[in-house]
């Protein structure tokens, strides 16, 4: 990665593009497209075509939002004492969240979260210019939209600037999907993750440990040289594959409203980060070993106590389906079900899933985040 400029390193965060980069230190700084070209060691037409990329890209409101908080990080951008500027920001509504304080941690950790979501079929980012945090909804086969989950504004202007969303529509609201390279960085960053967590385990001596209800675990088969690798789906989610299957007679085998209680104790999950390093015992919430948790606390504690009203059982195969994201074959075989038993079981669950909420929380359910 290039070295930027001294006023653009003490403020911009080290996960900016560098096209964005020397776009504002052309726009902003004031540097010439040749002085740039010969710091960077570019020609000086690849340096004026990202610029102008750049430029051509201000008609989305994202990444014009983005660049603007960018320059005002910087101390250049255009104040209302000076209107008459040229390159003025577009009138965009006042902005009270920006990509300025996100490190690579949280932009691996969103993009993992929200570009899987993205990832699935029918599923696009909304977003309104007065809306401090943007969604991600999923049409389903009746026609319906779905929230599958929610994202901070900053977040949504970090994954423009990065290219891995595109804008479909501008407007009130203006939604999104994603591109070629959100997929390729999804694919990257669970590969990531999942090395990272096998590294932690074979560190903790439990590279080969029965599987327990610990963390996810999303192991394919041994490869040639007796290491486990990991395996992930990035596009759909198993319950949602489950879910368009019909009988004969056309009818799905999962209704829309389950399929929705479980995207909501799945965003629940990921929201508490419980799968991450120290994360609680489940086994203890699934059995009632736990000290009891308020019925509607933070995320972990409605995930908490979703799997406590369950029960073992139909809290374990919701905990490996939907929270997990384990394929039902290979969960059938970890909890030593007969195959093809496992969707029957899941769709027992979610129908007490469902339940659980609509007794807990009433008909619209507990609000994601």
């Amino acid at each position: 990665m290039m070295e930027p400029n001294l006023s653009a390193s003490v403020t911009l965060p080290a996960w900016l593009p560098d096209a964005v980069r020397l776009y504002l230190d052309h726009t902003e700084e004031g540097l010439s497209l040749r002085e740039l070209a010969r710091r960077e060691g570019l020609a000086a037409s690849t340096v004026l075509r990202q610029v102008r990329r750049y430029e051509a890209r201000r008609d989305d409101p994202l990444v014009d939002e983005a660049l603007a908080a960018l320059a005002r990080a910087q101390g250049t951008a255009p104040t209302p004492d000076d209107p008459d500027r040229k390159d003025a920001p577009s009138m965009t509504a006042p902005l009270r969240s920006t990509p300025i304080t996100l490190d690579d941690d949280s932009i691996a950790r969103e993009g993992r979260r929200i570009l899987r979501r993205m990832a699935e079929p029918g599923a696009v980012m909304a977003i309104a210019p007065d809306m401090e945090k943007a969604a991600v909804l999923r049409t389903g086969s009746d026609g319906s939209m779905t929230q599958t989950a929610v994202l901070d504004r900053g977040v949504a202007q970090a994954f423009a600037l990065k290219d891995w969303i595109t804008c479909l529509k501008p407007g009130r609201p203006a939604t999104y999907a994603i591109t070629a390279a959100g997929r390729a960085a999804l694919k990257r960053m669970v590969e990531e993750e999942d090395r990272r967590r096998m590294a932690h385990h074979t560190a903790c001596g439990m590279a080969e440990a029965p599987a327990a209800f610990t963390g996810p675990e999303r192991w394919s088969d041994r490869a040639d040289d007796g290491a486990r690798r990991m395996r992930h789906a990035v596009s759909e989610s198993p319950v949602a594959v489950l879910a368009r299957r019909r009988d004969k007679e056309g009818n799905v085998f999962l209704e829309p409203d389950l399929l929705r209680a479980a995207e909501r104790l799945h965003e629940d999950y990921e929201l508490a980060q419980i799968g991450a390093r120290g994360a609680p015992n489940w086994d203890s919430f699934l059995t009632g070993g736990a000290a009891p948790l308020p019925a509607s606390g933070s995320a972990r504690d409605r995930v908490a106590v979703a799997l406590r009203d369950l029960g073992p059982g139909l809290g374990d195969i919701l905990l490996r389906v939907c929270c997990y994201q384990e394929g039902l074959e290979i969960a059938e075989k970890r909890m030593g079900w007969a195959a093809r038993s496992g969707k029957i079981v899941l769709r027992i669950a979610l129908q007490r899933l469902r339940r659980h909420y609509d007794e807990t929380y009433g008909r619209t359910g507990p609000l994601i985040g």
